[in-house]
Order: structure tokens, then sequence, then C-alpha cells
């Protein structure tokens, strides 16, 4: 099928599927509309799941995890709330991408330093999850409060974002509106700031899932203009926004298209440990959505459980992998990984395993020194002054065989 036909019928689907969601209760109770869903499906000529399985209304015993290839529902709209999931559809990828970005992106790195000596510092900045209700078009105050605060006070030299900037995964929403409030409040004044900002997909902005291929389509095509690709020196960007790779500043990094539950396709792994191989930089960063393994209650099978990837990660001597979906900020580390799970700036911020209260909101500080990390810290809402306390966290996460240990235990 062409591309032409293809984008028509994402865009007669959109229309075509008009006000048929429904809003997310306030208490995330309510999972994907089927009505809705199969309408979509139906008119992408794409098959409506018939097995999908039912949402998830309470987080399954701790000491007996579901098996990993039968996923469990994700989240649609609403962060907290539980949406039908089908098996890993590969069909899903089959995106138009944009290869002809140009735009203001430089095509060299920014040198080390003149006398050829260790790279220079700079401060990365992670935002992760700041979306609302389904549909929503505005932000939280907490939302315009970080970005404030990054915009003026902190002023990081590049932000990555971990995935969900907006509430979709969800027939009959206008995404044109969706995308213009995130960027209106979110990448306009990083722009206007001079801050590139590098974005990683989240399961409600271009999940991979075949029947959300329209909203991927639009994914792609809002982060294709010229203007919102980030300002650093490409490596690979062929599928980009979907994922790609870069340099900046003396560091690498590579973004993940990791927006269903299960490992990556093979092919995938193969491209990221090629990127991995291929770098020379002393630092290594990857990001994605999902994360490697649990850390929060009510996502404990909502992972990517992928050994390979893990296994590519130790040996191409990755830095630390940053993710998001969680809903909760854990530093930690496994098997000398450094993984690192975001809290969210949006609604629906989730416990960690093992305690009681919800993880605060935050965003994630990140000093690069002279080819290391020489801190990571979350910076807690409202404000983002203070740094959350390490030892305020479990010493290690637990959920079944898995077992995530806190970083500065782990001897980061």
């Amino acid at each position: 099928m062409s591309s032409s036909p293809r984008s028509l019928a994402w865009a007669l689907a959109l229309a075509a599927c008009g006000d048929a969601a429904t809003v997310v209760p306030e208490d995330g109770g309510s999972h994907l509309d089927a009505p809705a869903l199969t309408d979509l499906a139906t008119s992408m000529d794409t098959p409506a799941p018939t097995d999908a399985p039912a949402p998830m209304d309470s987080p399954p015993p701790m000491d007996s995890p579901p098996p990993m290839d039968s996923p469990p529902p994700m989240d649609a709209g609403r962060p907290e709330a539980g949406a039908d999931v089908p098996t890993r559809d590969a069909a899903a990828s089959d995106v138009p991408l944009r290869t002809d970005l140009g735009g203001d992106a430089p095509t060299t790195d920014v040198p080390a330093r003149p006398d050829g000596g260790a790279p220079v510092t700079f401060r990365l900045a992670v935002i992760s999850d700041l979306n609302d209700s389904y549909g929503a078009t505005t932000y939280s105050s907490t939302v315009r409060a970080a970005v404030g605060a990054l915009t003026g006070r902190i002023r990081p030299d590049l932000v990555l974002v971990t995935g969900d900037m907006v509430a979709g995964q969800r027939a009959g929403l206008d995404y044109a509106a969706m995308w213009a409030g995130w960027h209106r409040t979110v990448t306009d004044p990083m722009r206007a700031a001079g801050i590139p900002m590098a974005i990683t997909p989240g399961n409600h902005d271009a999940s991979g899932y075949s029947q959300f291929a329209a909203e991927r389509a639009v994914f792609v095509s809002q982060w294709s203009q010229a203007s919102r690709v980030p300002a650093v020196a490409f490596v690979d960007r062929s599928r980009y926004p979907l994922r790609y790779s870069f340099t900046f500043r003396g560091a690498f990094f590579v973004s993940l298209d990791a927006t269903t539950v299960g490992p990556l396709s093979a092919e995938q792994r193969a491209w990221v440990d090629a990127q991995l191989a291929a770098s020379t930089q002393p630092v290594k960063i990857a990001f994605g959505h999902l994360s490697l393994h649990p850390v929060t209650v009510g996502r404990e099978t909502e992972v990517l459980a992928d050994a390979e990837l893990e296994a590519i990660f130790r040996r191409r001597g990755l830095t630390a992998y940053i993710s998001g979906h969680q809903h909760g900020y854990y530093p930690g580390a496994r098997g000398g990984l450094r993984l690192v799970s975001m809290a969210c700036l949006g609604a629906g911020p989730r416990t960690l395993v093992g305690t009681a209260t919800a993880s605060p909101l935050s965003m994630l500080s990140v000093e690069i020194r002279d080819g290391r990390v020489a801190s990571l810290d979350a910076l807690a809402a409202p404000d983002f002054t203070r740094a959350i306390a390490r030892s305020s966290l479990p010493g290690e996460i637990r959920y079944g065989a898995q077992r995530v240990v806190r970083d500065d235990l782990a001897g980061f």
C-alpha cells in the first residue's frame, strides 16, 4: 500500500471516530472504550483484537508474576487507568518515516575541549509522563512550574522526555489540539530558551500496537517538523522520531521505540547493539518509555523484561537506561547496569513496591563531568529545588525473580 492512501485512511479514521471516546473517571477505573477501538481498527482495515485481556483492577500477587509472553492491560488516557493491550504486532512499525528532516540540527558534534582533553561538562534534565486525562489539551500547574524552572533557574544544556507527552491511545480524540497544547506548554518555551529537547515515544503518544497506527503517524508528523528537531548531532535518524541516536558534548544517546509490553524486536535490538558498539563516547545513555524491570505497584508486568537487551547494555558499557511509564522515581541498578525509573509530572503518581506513599512528582537532573556521571538526582515539585534523598527510597525492589538495587548501594 502506498503512503498516500494509508495517510488518507488514517485521517478518515481519526475523523470517523468523532466523539466515540468517554472521559476517564478520576479514579482511573475505566479501560479503553471497546466500540471506539473497534471503529478505529475497522476504518484502518486492521482487524480489532479479539482476545485482549481484561483490565488490571488490582496488582497481581507479588510472589507470583504472570508470564511475560502474555502482556497485561496497559493504561489508556489518564495515566493510572488500565487499557486493553493485545499481543505485540510487528505491523505497527509500518509507519511512513521522514528522512528529509533538515532543520537547524547541526551535523557535527560539539568538540570536547580545544586541548583534546576530557569531554566538557554539561547538565542534562529528564522529564516524563506529563499527560492528564483522555484527550487533555492543557497541563497541570506542576508541569508548567517544571517548564518554568527548566527555562529559568535550572537551564540545562539538554532535556530528554521519556514519553507520554499527550493523553492518547484512544479513538475519537482531537490529536491536533492535544499536540498543540503540548507544544504551547513545553516545546515552544524550551525552543525560546534555546534548550534542545530530545523525545522518545510513550504508549499514549505513539503506541506500537497496530490499532493505534493513526496516532503513531500523527506523532511522526508532529516531531518531523524542522523547528522541533533538536539541535544535536544525529548519528542515525533514519527512523526519527520513533528511534534514533545522537551525540551531544562528548556523550552518546540512543532513543528506543519502547511503547509495548515485552521484549523489543530482534531487529531493534540488533540496531541498538550496533549503535552502542560504534560509539566511542565515554558516557552512553539509552532512554525509552517502558522500563526493563518494575518498581511501582500496578505496573509490575508493564515492562520490557528483555534479557537480551539488558545483556547488550552491559556488554556495550551503557552508562544508564532512563525510562518512564512506572510513574515512580527509583535510581536503581542490576548487575552493574544503572536503571533509572522516572517519576511522572502529570497525573497518576504511583507507590514504589514495598512503600506506602506515592512517589513525589519530580524531574531528573544529571551532571556529566569529564566523561562520567558526576551527579544524578530527582528534584521534587513544586519548586524543584529539593533533591529526593536516596535514604528515603527502598534499598531494593523485588517482584518475583526480578530485583533492582538502589544505585548508591550498588556502587554508583
